[in-house]
């Protein structure tokens, strides 16, 4: 339940439209509703502006579908993140009715339209075409929480012209999502070339000297540029959503 479905709760009340039996039922799980093996927090759309994300991986397709449910029942927009092809085929079976963005590894469920409510654009830059799955987690993420999105991908510096060609479209940007593996070197290149806020996105894209994504956290976190932000390996949902809440302000 976001503010939005509240007010109109508390308006039909006051205008006598619902009981004050039913009102109470709507919001009898507000704070979270317990389905014994997961506690869904209801009110976080209130604090945070966005509901609860569901994370598909090491759940099961049938408790993943009861935790839909749930939140569809209070109207939730909803995420669910690292779900594969062969879960979602159960999901679909289990008639969840949910949108699956398989280069993101998400699934989406809109209660309504979304609404856009970034005061402007976040930019999703990967180095190259081995990073999109990350890439387009965060894009997908952004997206669900209204904000425009665009992409720029396979762009990284081993071919540095290719990301050049793009410098007004990262000037135009409020805030970028900047995703690489390897040495991890293209979100500082970014930040040197623009006065918006960077978050920096390493993967576990590379050789073995790469560390599954080791050696592009510590070099994003060892930036030269001012303004990066580094999240976790891979951890492209955490960067839609911070870029989201930036992109509010």
């Amino acid at each position: 339940m976001d503010s939005e479905h509240l007010v109109k709760l508390l308006e039909r009340l006051r205008e006598r439209r619902i009981t004050v039996e039913k009102t109470v039922a709507e919001l009898r799980h507000l704070p979270f509703e317990d389905l014994g093996f997961a506690k869904i927090d209801h009110h976080r759309a209130l604090r945070q502006g966005f509901p609860e994300v569901i994370m598909a991986q090491g759940k099961q397709a049938k408790e993943i579908t009861a935790i839909v449910q749930a939140m569809r029942r209070h109207k939730s927009n909803i995420l669910v993140t690292r779900i594969d092809a062969e879960k979602m085929t159960e999901l679909r079976r289990l008639r969840t009715g949910l949108k699956f963005h398989p280069q993101a590894r998400a699934a989406t469920w809109a209660a309504k339209p979304i609404k856009i409510t970034g005061k402007g654009t976040v930019l999703v830059v990967c180095a190259g075409t081995s990073d999109i799955p990350v890439a387009e987690e965060a894009a997908v993420t952004a997206a669900i929480m209204g904000n425009h999105v665009e992409r720029v991908f396979d762009v990284g510096v081993a071919g540095i012209h290719r990301l050049l060609d793009h410098h007004r479209q990262l000037a135009a940007a409020s805030v970028l999502v900047v995703v690489a593996g390897m040495e991890g070197a293209l979100p500082s290149v970014v930040a040197g070339l623009i006065d918006k806020p960077v978050i920096a996105v390493p993967t576990s894209v590379g050789y073995g000297a790469s560390f599954h994504g080791l050696s592009a956290l510590l070099g994003m976190l060892n930036s030269c540029a001012a303004g990066v932000t580094v999240v976790n390996i891979d951890n492209g949902f955490g960067a839609g959503f911070a870029a989201s809440l930036i992109n509010r302000v």
